[in-house]
C-alpha cells in the first residue's frame, strides 16, 4: 500500500513496488487522471469519456482501489458507484523500486507514457494557441534552459520549484479569468551516453 505523504492543501500518495506496477497500465494511468480532473465519478462515466465499457472500467477502478490510488464514495447507489482519487498526485523515486525488475519496468512504461501524453497535450495547444488572447500565449509553452549541478543540486533545485508551484497552486481560485495550467519540469542529462563514475560509499 502506498505510503501517504504530508498533504498541506495538496493530497499526496507515494508509490510503491506494488501500486507502481498496477498503476502502469494504459487505461487505469488514464482513469486515474480523469477523475482527479473530475473529483469522482462512475465506472460508466468514465467508460463513455475514455471509449472503452463499464465492465473494464469497473475492473480497474477496483485494481487501483486494492492498491489505495481510489476509492467509492459511498455515496452511489447499486451499480452507480461513485468514485474518487484519494490523492491529487503520486510522487516516487527510481531508488524506491531498485532491483525490483517488474517495478523498474512499470516505472520505465510510466514514465514514458507521461512524456507521450505531454507530447500530445503541448501539441495540442499549438493547434490552439492562435485563438487564445496574447497574454495567454505569452505565458504558456515551452521554455529551456541548462544548469551544471550533482544530483544533490538537482534535487534541492526541484524542491524549490515545487515549492513555488504549491505558493501559485490557488492563487487565481474565485477570479473568472483564471484557468486550470499544467506545470510540467523534465531533467535529462545533456551527455546521455556518459554517465558519471560511481563513487565510493
Amino acid at each position: 500500500m502506498p505510503d501517504a505523504l504530508d498533504p498541506g492543501d495538496r493530497r499526496a500518495v507515494r508509490l510503491d513496488p506494488t501500486s507502481l506496477t498496477v498503476l502502469a497500465h494504459p487505461l487505469r494511468n488514464r482513469m486515474l487522471g480523469r477523475l482527479r480532473a473530475l473529483g469522482r465519478a462512475t465506472a460508466t462515466d468514465l467508460a463513455r469519456d475514455l471509449g472503452t465499457n463499464t465492465g473494464a472500467t469497473s475492473y480497474h477502478l477496483r485494481r487501483l482501489a486494492e492498491v489505495g490510488l481510489v476509492e467509492d464514495t459511498g455515496e452511489g447507489a447499486g451499480k452507480r458507484r461513485l468514485w474518487r482519487p484519494t490523492s491529487d498526485e503520486h510522487p516516487w523515486t527510481a531508488s524506491d523500486v531498485a532491483g525490483d525488475e517488474d517495478a523498474e519496468t512499470a516505472l520505465n512504461w510510466l514514465e514514458r507514457d507521461y512524456v507521450r501524453h505531454l507530447s500530445e497535450k503541448a501539441t495540442r495547444w499549438l493547434d490552439v494557441e492562435s485563438g487564445w488572447p496574447p497574454a495567454w500565449r505569452d505565458a504558456l509553452g515551452a521554455r529551456d534552459d541548462h544548469v551544471v549541478a550533482t544530483a544533490e543540486q538537482v534535487l534541492a533545485m526541484q524542491a524549490e520549484i515545487s515549492a513555488v508551484v504549491a505558493r501559485y497552486r490557488r492563487v487565481g481560485q474565485g477570479n473568472p479569468s483564471a484557468r486550470r495550467v499544467a506545470i510540467w519540469t523534465v531533467g535529462y542529462p545533456i551527455d546521455l551516453d556518459t554517465p558519471p563514475r560511481r563513487t565510493a560509499p
